[in-house]
């Protein structure tokens, strides 16, 4: 096992239409309304901006993202990360209506499914050299900022926030919160 690799996924079950959350997703500079993790998130170009992450560990990550696809026919917004993290992670949310294996989760069956996949390596020298002593913990601590993540953007689509087909105030990022995914039901690997 590599201790400076780590790959996540994750999924987020939602009482929201896939539309809503996908639109909240593609709102890079949204974030930060929603996700108290994401500290700060700015567009540096028309398909790239940077995020600053901190969670419960005492560091902050700064990350800049690229998108590599957004397509919301399939749900997918994905970026490439640069600078603290160094990798890709994506977003693909799908509707979970009535016919769903699970059954619906939002009124009329409206719910979706927000699957999050990320690998990525720690681009920060210092958490290159501790990750061995603390992958557990840098783990535990990316499962909080997943877990509150799902609990803000639920939340916020409660609220009615993110309400459109492919609407929001995308700016082009995919997504920005830079690493990822675990929220209501942990199905990390490493």
């Amino acid at each position: 096992m590599d201790p400076n690799h780590y790959r996540f996924r994750g999924l987020w079950r939602l009482a929201a239409p896939a539309s809503a959350a996908y639109a909240a997703l593609e709102d890079f500079g949204g974030y930060p309304r929603w996700w108290p993790e994401i500290r700060e998130a700015r567009r540096t170009g028309p398909e790239s901006g940077e995020v600053v992450v901190r969670a419960l560990l005492p560091y902050r990550l700064v990350i800049d993202l690229e998108t590599r696809r957004r397509d919301p026919a399939a749900g997918v917004l994905e970026a490439t990360m640069r600078g603290d993290l160094e990798g890709w992670s994506r977003f693909t949310v799908t509707p979970d209506g009535p016919d769903s294996p699970d059954g619906p989760d939002g009124p009329d069956g409206a719910g979706c499914r927000v699957l999050f996949e990320e690998d990525a390596r720690p681009g920060k020298p210092l958490l290159r050299h501790l990750a061995l002593p603390l992958h557990p913990v840098f783990r535990a601590n990316h499962a909080v900022m997943m877990r509150r993540g799902r609990r803000g953007l639920a939340a916020y689509l409660a609220g009615g926030h993110g309400s459109g087909a492919g609407g929001g105030h995308g700016d082009g990022h995919g997504h920005g919160h830079g690493h990822g995914g675990d929220g209501g039901r942990r199905t990390d690997d490493s």
